[in-house]
């Protein structure tokens, strides 16, 4: 469908250049399809009577006439290019979205290959101790402060570009996001945790980084990256509903490049 599009919108612009304005000196014109100057006189194809005519060469513009014929030529050319520059776009485009699998989960791209990022399992650490979250079984809520934590002071998935970018199929409509990990001893806090005591909601504290972010297809598959370049440190990708505790991870680091 879109290759259909692009030729049909070359197609109109070419034939919106095709007609010619013949402009005679007295400022009105003839709508023609071509034009060719004979000595003293000037032959046409009218577009309006679909047949040749000839006019005597003292009664048109020629100037004005070929001036606009080259303006028209001109913005024929811009069109032209511009449809083309977006066809290949849409072409690499396409390339890159065949390139991702279609299973849920985090990937980048490395010498032309899609690489899985691995999911992280994380805990919650409250006064009770450590329970592995689960997104299809909730934990209790228990009044009070907690951490979600990833094991491992450093994550063991690395990237020096400091603007790495993901391709993130989302498992189901829900938010995502690039949160700042902290290095707490043997682990990384995710987030900080409040479970209020009445409402038992869960108030969550992200450090989030800001992200842009491209929808490649309607089913889920975006491209993420960080609007500025990210510090060295521990990071992940998080797939979440806000409020609800049901986080996926997949974590990584940002190191220098040596």
């Amino acid at each position: 469908m879109r290759k259909l599009f692009v030729a049909l919108a070359l197609l109109v612009v070419t034939a919106w250049a095709a007609n010619i304005r013949l402009y005679m000196k007295d400022g009105s014109y003839h709508l023609v399809r071509e034009y060719k100057v004979e000595s003293d006189r000037v032959r046409f194809y009218s577009v309006e009577r679909s047949e040749w005519e000839e006019m005597p060469l003292d009664l048109i513009d020629l100037d004005k006439t070929r001036g606009e014929e080259n303006q028209r030529k001109e913005e024929l050319q811009k069109e032209t290019k511009a449809l083309s520059e977006e066809d290949q776009a849409e072409r690499r485009l396409q390339k890159e979205v065949m390139q991702i699998p279609q299973n849920p989960g985090v990937y980048w791209m490395e010498g032309g290959q899609a690489k899985a990022l691995p999911q992280a399992e994380s805990t919650v650490h409250t006064n009770k101790g450590r329970s592995v979250l689960q997104k299809l079984a909730p934990l209790p809520v228990v009044s009070g402060k907690a951490t979600l934590e990833l094991n491992n002071p450093h994550s063991m998935n690395i990237f020096t570009n400091r603007e790495q970018e993901f391709y993130f199929q989302l498992s189901e409509v829900e938010r995502f996001a690039i949160w700042r990990l902290k290095p707490k001893g043997p682990v990384r806090i995710v987030e900080n945790l409040t479970y209020m005591p009445v409402t038992k909601e869960v108030v969550e504290e992200p450090e989030a980084v800001e992200i842009l972010q491209q929808q490649l297809t309607p089913d889920g598959l975006y491209k993420v990256w960080p609007k500025e370049p990210l510090d060295p440190g521990e990071y992940a990708i998080v797939e979440y509903t806000e409020g609800k505790l049901n986080e996926q991870i997949w974590d990584f680091a940002i190191k220098a490049a040596k």
